[in-house]
């Protein structure tokens, strides 16, 4: 507390300070995010291996991408890539939930420092959280066999779309969790987002399912980003050569941005009318 309040004191100068101010509320914000993780490292080691038991489950002993040309783990693992970028945001609600319990952003608000720094440095936290999990998630499909085909330059675009996927789900996230305020009811929330994890084409090919499925699966935010990623990577698609599937990689930018142009906003203009 003693941090956010030294770096949130108000500075000399007028609008040309602002950004400084801005910046450095935000950073402290995120120091604080990362120093809970070393005094919980364990809800950190959760998130990491929970994707990871995911896919090394759906490899060895479910099943997935099958019916596609090639080793099926070269679907598999960029789906299971999108995937993780989407779920994971318990740990963010629960954040945000716990915080507002007690009374810990409203003291925040009481501070002389820039009013969304909170959500800045709980995003940021959130964003550096996802870096380590597709290193950790990369590292072990590396090890069942996945590889990347196009080169350096396209695996760094294919890294891009799914931080760009996660920062749009995170502020899905954090307005939810502001929605329903208390921690018993993030799990209820957080059962929202396995459906849209599921009714995609991370698992299977939408060739390989009935006709009006295929076709609302395909147009999923996370199907886009599977499909545009297996891409980039080189991997199999099993394109089936309709408009949401040849235009991927255009989907898994518009969609992100859509979802952040709506949440953003609603997380922020509800954050604003707290303790009002």
């Amino acid at each position: 507390m003693s941090a956010a309040t030294t770096a949130a004191a108000p500075g000399p100068g007028g609008a040309t300070s602002r950004p400084v101010w801005a910046l450095a509320d935000s950073w402290t914000m995120t120091r604080r995010e990362l120093a809970h993780w070393a005094r919980q490292p364990v809800g950190v080691l959760v998130n990491l291996v929970f994707p990871v038991m995911l896919l090394l489950m759906f490899t060895y002993l479910v099943g997935g991408g099958r019916g596609v040309p090639g080793d099926p783990t070269e679907y598999l693992v960029p789906g299971m890539l999108a995937l993780t970028m989407a779920f994971g945001l318990e740990a963010t609600m629960l954040a945000v939930t716990q915080d507002l319990g007690k009374g810990v952003i409203d003291r925040f608000r009481s501070m002389p420092m820039v009013p969304g720094a909170v959500l800045v440095g709980r995003s940021a936290a959130d964003m550096l959280q996802s870096v380590v999990s597709l290193a950790v998630m990369t590292g072990v499909g590396y090890a069942v066999g996945w590889r990347w085909h196009n080169g350096a330059a396209a695996a760094l675009g294919a890294v891009g779309l799914l931080l760009l996927l996660r920062f749009a789900m995170l502020w899905v996230g954090i307005h939810l969790a502001m929605v329903a305020g208390r921690p018993e009811m993030v799990t209820a929330v957080q059962i929202l987002v396995w459906p849209v994890g599921f009714l995609s084409n991370v698992f299977a090919t939408p060739a390989s399912m009935p006709g009006w499925l295929g076709a609302v699966v395909e147009w999923n935010p996370m199907s886009a980003t599977a499909t545009a990623v297996r891409e980039l990577f080189g991997n199999p698609g099993g394109a089936t050569g309709s408009w949401a599937a040849e235009h991927a990689e255009l989907l898994a930018v518009l969609w992100p941005v859509a979802i952040v142009a709506v949440f953003f906003p609603l997380a922020v203009g509800r954050f604003a009318r707290l303790s009002r």
